[in-house]
């Protein structure tokens, strides 16, 4: 099956990363699925096997590492490559959330949370370009509602996701002219561990996403697969003439306004 295009997922054990890796190997991708946590990535990549029954278990190369440390994103380019000698989409998608305000929040955490939701971005940006450029292939970014909009209570996140965003604009304008495109999807409120792994109790959780419903025009929170959806989308030859969007999968919530 080596006609099939190829993409280079990260944070792809749990919630969007996942969702997106089971999304692309439906739809015909192999995949390079990157991530921490061993067991939730083999996981992945035994839902992405039973998502198309025509991959074989080499169409799917898991890679555990992190992505904080420049050789272990090296190593996952340069291992992504070996196996399937092209590589046609990126999607950067590691991302950490931590909660709290400019006078509680450590500088430590501002370091964090940069380091791993827009450093890494740029570092993976850089090595792939090459290969994105040879395959004319494109990147989807994986943002947040919170880099088109201001929310107290996670601003060193919301600073990492509105880098994003720029980047997303500044790289789309630098590859337009070698045939690279690059988006990025900007999330609401989606069901998936990310908030309780900030620090969320069940209980606070459980009220955040009853609240969720009354924040989102739509009514609800949205799910990992539609963001998944989205991410295709713009990957895809279908959007062949859209580069440095930042696009809302928010149910509406960027553009209301409290009344």
């Amino acid at each position: 099956m080596s006609n099939l295009k190829v993409a280079l997922i990260t944070g792809a054990s749990s919630g969007i990363g996942a969702a997106t890796a089971v999304h692309f190997a439906g739809i015909g991708y192999r995949l390079a699925i990157c991530g921490r946590d061993e067991t939730a990535l083999a996981k992945t990549a035994a839902l992405c096997l039973e998502a198309n029954p025509q991959l074989q278990s080499d169409d799917v190369l898991a890679l555990v590492g992190d992505l904080t440390v420049e050789k272990d994103c090296a190593e996952a380019v340069s291992k992504t490559i070996e196996r399937f000698k092209r590589l046609d989409v990126l999607i950067p998608n590691a991302g950490i959330l931590v909660i709290g305000y400019l006078e509680t929040h450590s500088l430590e955490d501002y370091d964090r949370v940069m380091d791993i939701n827009c450093r890494s971005v740029i570092v993976l940006m850089k090595l792939c370009i090459p290969h994105l450029i040879e395959s004319k292939g494109n990147i989807v970014c994986v943002s947040s509602i919170c880099g088109l909009r201001a929310f107290p209570g996670s601003l060193y996140y919301n600073v990492s996701k509105a880098g994003v965003d720029q980047l997303t604009r500044c790289t789309a304008l630098e590859l337009a002219p070698k045939g690279v495109r690059v988006n990025a999807v900007n999330p609401g409120v989606i069901i998936t561990e990310c908030q309780k792994r900030a620090g969320m109790t069940d209980d606070f959780y459980a009220k955040f996403m009853e609240h969720s419903k009354t924040t989102h025009p739509l009514g609800r929170p949205g799910t990992a697969e539609e963001v998944a959806k989205a991410i295709a989308f713009l990957a895809s030859d279908d959007a062949s003439f859209i580069t440095g969007v930042t696009l809302p999968v928010d149910g509406g919530r960027s553009v209301s306004c409290p009344r």
